[in-house]
């Protein structure tokens, strides 16, 4: 599990010792390859990830779990339960405290598509730029050989990573063995460089520098991006393997190498420029450079399986509109393909390699979504530390306030690159936000409408003087309430006057928990009259099998053959109303939005041969 959580969890946070010093020496930051600055750069680097990492996540954030999982969402689901517990005095408070967790949760998701679309352009681009160390010729291949491997990452995607996956951890256990390697022989020969521990160093560089350290926290920062991703996958393999990874290998091959490179240029400030790849022979740069691009490409794939891990919670939870997800793997859960996350990710990465050309353009850009998810995951945290873990609220304040000192820094400091490309991740943000927020309120709307234009199940069975003729089989009829009559089933028995001598209602509910066990996976009623009201209930981890659901009724009574069963699903065509609640661009983007969902049948696994689409318009 640990060397697993390796190839997975750590690539992007394993990858950054290849720009994050020479960014910081180089990128206008103000700092010089001296022994001052490279001393107190190196200390704040070390104190950086000891509180944001391994005390922030590792050992606080990483406690808060929801059944397993971790990430933004499960953060805001914990804080939610949690406020579920507690009394309110204020009217109407808990119902604003929800909305605004839920508000601070939807923005760290927009932060992280933001850092999504950068993190594979500049990992894979810093790697390829290490051919100039060779020759500097190399430069004009470089923007052509990383749209190469970029493009046939996410070709590969469709196949799966479940045979690729087994060599990811291997590779980054032996790259994180080369990090430390490499940087330990530096120390040696420099052993003057481990004096950057101690955090007076640090102290005297921000004394001296003044708020022209901000320009260099920019760049530092990049020595812990990444770290969200230690609690994002938790659910993969558990908290002791991600912790034991990273206290075992990651953090010291990591610092190993970050001092190495400092001890290397305290010897030759000439070297910043290639620092890293500067760290072997000349003759063996080539075979740096083939790990690097390697560990870059992993570290590419763990972003863009995060990606599509938290695109199907989206989708799951009601954030976004429904897309095909394709299962690559019939034993592992999370190998899953999503195909049209997967080619607008594409475009956008080559865009910005193509626009940018150059990892050093890029790092401006970089950092920004990194920083803002943090602090949304620090004021997360400190609400589920005060509701849950029933800290008093001094202590929790006082505790994620500290913490969140470095983040808020980095933060600013990254503000200040917005310029220079920082506009990027916000942009890209600002545009999951529009869309994420436009889905949810247009489908409070539709089912506003749908519920207040429904008539209640039970009072349909009541009128029913007599059962009409029935045929034969079995209807379900899929609704968002199984205690109204779905409108599929009104349209059905006013137009083609069919009545299936068994009637099922089905719900489908996403639960705030990754997995529902089998042993609750339905609930079944009998209404009489032939009419049976099922609830199936799946995690939001989970990819919703209405056939599998109706086969798991079989010990409540109701024999399913598919054979025998038609489905009745319900199509809302949206009409654009003249004075819409959502406002004029918003309406027609949800429009928009819906028309490009994926179809039910599709989603919930229906079979298309039995299924059958019955629609109504609505207004919004």
């Amino acid at each position: 599990m640990v060397v697993g959580a390796l190839g997975v969890v750590f690539g992007d946070i394993g990858t950054s010792p290849l720009y994050t010093l020479r960014e910081t020496f180089v990128h206008g930051s103000g700092m010089r390859p001296s022994a001052e600055h490279v001393l107190g750069v190196l200390s704040i680097l070390f104190w950086a990830v000891t509180l944001t990492v391994t005390i922030k996540y590792v050992t606080l954030i990483m406690r808060a779990d929801n059944k397993g999982e971790g990430g933004v969402l499960a953060l805001a689901t914990l804080a939610s339960q949690g406020l579920a517990g507690r009394n309110v005095n204020i009217e109407g408070g808990t119902r604003r405290l929800r909305r605004l967790i839920t508000a601070v949760a939807v923005i760290g998701l927009s932060l992280f598509y933001g850092d999504a679309v950068i993190t594979p352009a500049i990992s894979v681009m810093s790697a390829v730029e290490g051919l100039s160390a060779v020759e500097p010729g190399f430069s004009a291949y470089v923007v052509p050989l990383s749209l190469l491997i970029l493009v046939l990452l996410f070709i590969l995607q469709a196949r799966g990573t479940a045979g690729v996956g087994r060599l990811f951890g291997p590779v980054m256990l032996i790259w994180f063995g080369v990090l430390g390697v490499l940087g330990l022989w530096q120390i040696i020969r420099h052993p003057a460089v481990l004096l950057a521990l101690n955090p007076i160093y640090g102290l005297e560089l921000i004394a001296d520098r003044g708020l022209g350290i901000f320009w260099a926290f920019g760049s530092i920062v990049l020595a812990v991006t990444g770290a969200e991703a230690l609690y994002a996958d938790m659910g993969h393999f558990g908290r002791r393997p991600i912790r034991l990874a990273w206290l075992a290998i990651v953090l010291p091959g990591l610092m190993l190498n970050y001092f190495g490179q400092g001890a290397l240029i305290l010897d030759d400030p000439s070297v910043v420029k290639q620092v890293f790849f500067k760290l072997v022979p000349q003759d063996m740069i080539v075979a740096l450079v083939a790990l690097s691009a390697l560990a870059t490409v992993i570290a590419s794939q763990a972003v863009i399986s995060g990606v599509f891990s938290l695109t199907r919670q989206a989708i799951q939870l009601g954030y976004l509109p429904r897309m095909e997800i394709k299962h690559t793997s019939e034993t592992e859960i999370g190998q899953i393909y999503l195909p049209r996350v997967n080619w607008l990710l594409m475009a956008a990465i080559v865009a910005l390699v193509i626009g940018f050309g150059s990892s050093d353009r890029l790092a401006g850009a970089y950092g920004l979504a990194v920083t803002g998810a943090m602090l949304v995951d620090a004021t997360l945290a400190l609400v589920v530390a005060i509701l849950v873990w029933r800290w008093r609220w001094p202590v929790a304040a006082l505790v994620f306030g500290a913490l969140a000192i470095p983040d808020l820094a980095f933060f600013v400091a990254n503000a200040l690159k917005i310029p220079e490309g920082g506009w990027l991740p916000l942009l890209v943000a600002g545009l999951i936000f529009y869309t994420i927020t436009t889905w949810r309120r247009g489908r409070e709307l539709v089912g506003a409408e749908l519920v207040e234009s429904a008539l209640p199940l039970d009072q349909f069975l009541d009128r029913m003087e007599r059962v009409p003729d029935r045929v034969a089989g079995t209807a379900v009829f899929l609704t968002a309430d199984a205690s109204t009559t779905p409108p599929a089933f009104l349209h059905n028995l006013k137009h083609n006057k069919i009545l299936h001598e068994r009637v099922i209602v089905l719900e489908v509910d996403t639960m705030d928990v990754p997995r529902v066990p089998d042993s609750k996976r339905v609930e079944v009623e009998r209404l009489g009259k032939g009419f049976y009201s099922v609830k199936a209930r799946y995690g939001f981890m989970e990819q919703p099998d209405v056939p599998a659901a109706l086969r798991a009724c079989r010990p409540h009574g109701i024999a399913y053959d598919e054979m025998e069963t038609s489905f009745f699903l319900g199509r809302e065509t949206l009409v654009p109303a003249q004075r819409s609640r959502l406002g004029r661009w918003r309406r027609d983007f949800f429009i928009s939005l819906s028309h490009t969902a994926s179809a039910s049948k599709t989603f919930f696994r229906i079979p298309p041969n039995r299924a059958i689409e019955l629609g109504n318009q609505i207004q919004v």
